[in-house]
Formats: C-alpha cells, structure tokens, sequence
C-alpha cells in the first residue's frame, strides 16, 4: 500500500472514532443534561434526580473516560498503521 493510502486510511479511521465519541459526548452532556432533563430526573441514583447527576458528574466523568478509550484506539491505530513513536524513529 503506498504511504499517501496509507496516511489516508489512517486519518479516515481517526476521524471515524473522533466523529463516535464525540457523539457519545454530546448525548450524555447535552442531551441527557439539559434536553432530557425532565424525563431523567423522575429516576433516582445515589440519592439524586439522574438528571441532575448527568448534568452535575455523570457527563464529567464519561468525558473523562472518553480521553482515556481515544488514547487507547489511537494507539491501536497507530500500531496497525505503523505510525508510532517508536516505528517513526526506526525509519529516520
């Protein structure tokens, strides 16, 4: 495969994961913290309207994990197009 195909592969999937998370991200912090308010906040978690928690913890800590699963793809990515660090220094 040629490395112009190659580096078009690689930023087709990188945007493909960033378009799906993102996604999740706007579901669960716009979606479910404002949009949805009213119907999430008739459930009940730990104590408090699930409403509430996505807009006050719940959206936090999914955007949080969000960074750490992209890390990880990116990395997976990286290895399977050969773009790491480490591959990258190999071939100076």
């Amino acid at each position: 495969m040629k490395p112009s195909e190659n580096k078009k592969l690689y930023w087709r999937k990188n945007l493909q994961y960033l378009g799906i998370l993102l996604g999740i991200w706007f579901v669960t912090s716009f979606l479910c913290s404002i949009v949805f308010v009213e119907q999430l906040d008739k459930i009940r978690f730990g104590g408090f309207r699930l409403g509430f928690y996505f807009a006050q913890q719940a959206s936090i800590w999914i955007f949080v994990v969000l960074i750490f699963v992209y890390a990880w793809l990116m990395n997976r990515l990286d290895k399977k197009y050969q773009t790491d660090e480490e591959n990258a220094e190999d071939s100076e």
